[in-house]
């Protein structure tokens, strides 16, 4: 749970957002989102329109599942370190990451792939009707893209906002490309584990503001 100092500051943070933002062309679900990922990264590049691309249905497909009990697939324990604890908790969603399993680590090294590449794999019956969230690896969110391609998953939502040089960016142009699942991405190399956490918390939130009003 929140201090109240805590929740102050939160709170004069997103009105320092909002101050220095001023008017943006995201829709009133969006919004908030972003705004929460530039909370998360104090990077206002993100409040530019079309820097974070979402798919038609990517905000209610998201909040219906993760309200319904899915299970939330990561591809790093940077993502669960920054996902709010009491959400999953409320709403009885079992939070996977492979990427530290020594099994997934061998399979890795015998089939010449990265462990983020085998941990999807591994987490197919987690992936199919859940939401994936993927904030550090190009090669974990491509994965993914390829298991829908081939159609033995079909996520309720990829939150797909990897950070770096090799396929970032690539990966998240090819998640945009996608018709098949709904998806939350962005354009170009800048992301992290810190945007995807802050995405889905800022879901979570949605969903709890919805079941308030």
């Amino acid at each position: 749970m929140q201090t109240k100092k805590g929740q102050s500051i939160e709170d004069s943070s997103m009105q320092m957002i909002e101050d220095e933002i001023g008017t943006h062309q995201y829709n009133e679900k969006e919004w908030p989102i972003v705004r929460r990922i530039i909370h998360s990264t104090a990077d206002f590049d993100f409040a530019d329109k079309n820097k974070i691309i979402f798919h038609k249905d990517a905000i209610e497909s998201g909040m219906n599942a993760l309200r319904n009990g899915c299970s939330i697939v990561v591809d790093v324990n940077g993502v669960i370190g920054g996902l709010n604890k009491q959400n999953p908790k409320d709403f009885r969603n079992n939070i996977v990451c492979n990427i530290s399993n020594p099994e997934i680590m061998e399979l890795a090294k015998k089939e010449g792939k990265t462990r983020s590449q085998v941990s999807m794999r591994a987490a197919i019956s987690d992936i199919d009707g859940g939401v994936v969230v993927i904030g550090n690896a190009p090669t974990a969110l491509l994965e993914v893209i390829q298991m829908v391609k081939e159609g033995i998953v079909k996520p309720a939502l990829i939150v797909g906002i990897p950070v770096g040089f090799i396929c970032a960016a690539e990966s998240k142009e090819e998640l945009s490309k996608l018709e098949e699942v709904p998806f939350i991405t962005n354009i170009g190399r800048k992301g992290g584990s810190s945007s995807a956490s802050a995405t889905i918390n800022a879901i979570f939130k949605l969903i709890r503001v919805e079941s308030s009003s």
